[in-house]
């Protein structure tokens, strides 16, 4: 018991502190001792190459746009004036904040509508047999596959073989497939935990059995999906392997909607923060620039999980105090 109590405590300790340094670190460069009290350019920028150099005695740190309309006003061509160049060092990351959020609330809608559907059927509908037990134990292992293994596999179906190429409608089913597994079981339990006196109460009435399971049984079980929804956002959130393979870009300046057609919205790529933090740590050089860069992300994207997660928190909430037996 104590072995265990210590472990329990060790492994909170090393979680506290890992999230207390990414805090610190990163606080430098989210936020700012003046009013707002936020850097506004990091939050609503896009990433750029950071310019270095001293001017007439000061240091400057100055991103690629900024530095250009420097150059303008200084009289200074931009093109030969020499400067340190830090790349991913500069500018904001609002094109990845908004790419993670379009992908988790895409592949989160996906694959509620398809895991509800898949638990309804296996607890209310499908009978016990070899095929269905068969199917639960693919479903059981389907969570332990590890998430590069679902990367690889939306790159062969989404990507190639469907030939949607890297866009937020492969990202979208690749990260639904991978949260699928959680979504399904955890539902279908919660499913079977509403008391049977309710589906024999409302057929007893006159009722069908998919407005029973609607009316009856499917509301009193949100409360317990919605808690496997909560622990599936924040995977979908971190996940790098499979948005990298289907959905993620290293640079792009535009906005999702910022396209010619409602098609294009699906067909392209977005940034993401998790891809966005993997590119900074270990496809550029390393220095204090990208130092900051990297954990101000980091605290950013853990900001954006968490407050996700609030709200997935806050509509379970809300259904358990709606729906009571």
């Amino acid at each position: 018991m104590v072995l265990l109590r210590g472990m329990t405590y060790f492994i909170i300790f090393c979680a506290s502190w890992m999230f207390m340094d990414i805090a610190v670190k990163g606080a430098g460069t989210v936020f700012s001792t003046h009013f707002p009290f936020v850097n506004v350019e990091f939050l609503t920028g896009s990433p750029q190459t950071l310019h270095v150099f001293e001017w007439k005695g000061e240091h400057m740190e100055i991103a690629d746009d900024a530095f250009r309309i420097w150059a303008t006003e200084n009289g200074v061509d931009a093109a030969t004036f020499k400067t340190e160049t830090y790349a991913y060092s500069g500018g904001g990351i609002l094109p990845a904040i908004v790419g993670t959020v379009i992908l988790v609330i895409g592949a989160m809608i996906i694959a509620l509508f398809l895991g509800i559907l898949s638990a309804i059927y296996l607890s209310e509908y499908a009978r016990d047999s070899i095929f269905i037990r068969a199917v639960r134990l693919s479903i059981v292992n389907l969570a332990g596959v590890p998430s590069i293994v679902y990367g690889l596999f939306g790159m062969g179906l989404f990507v190639l073989f469907l030939g949607w190429g890297v866009s937020l409608a492969a990202g979208w089913f690749t990260l639904a497939f991978m949260v699928l597994p959680i979504i399904i079981t955890a539902s279908e339990q919660s499913l079977r935990a509403v008391p049977k006196g309710f589906r024999e109460g409302a057929l007893a009435l006159g009722a069908t059995k998919w407005q029973t399971i609607r009316t009856n049984v499917l509301p009193y079980a949100m409360p317990g999906i919605l808690t496997s929804s909560v622990l599936s956002v924040a995977r979908v959130a971190g996940e790098t392997a499979p948005i990298m393979f289907t959905a993620a870009y290293a640079m792009r300046d535009k906005m999702p909607w910022q396209v010619d057609s409602l098609g294009g919205f699906f067909k392209q790529g977005v940034m993401a923060l998790p891809y966005h933090i993997y590119v900074v740590s270990s496809k550029i050089p390393q220095n204090e620039y990208t130092s900051r860069m990297q954990y101000g992300t980091a605290l950013v994207f853990m900001m954006v999980v968490a407050g996700i997660a609030i709200l997935s928190i806050y509509l379970r909430q809300r259904a358990r105090e709606r729906y009571r037996w």
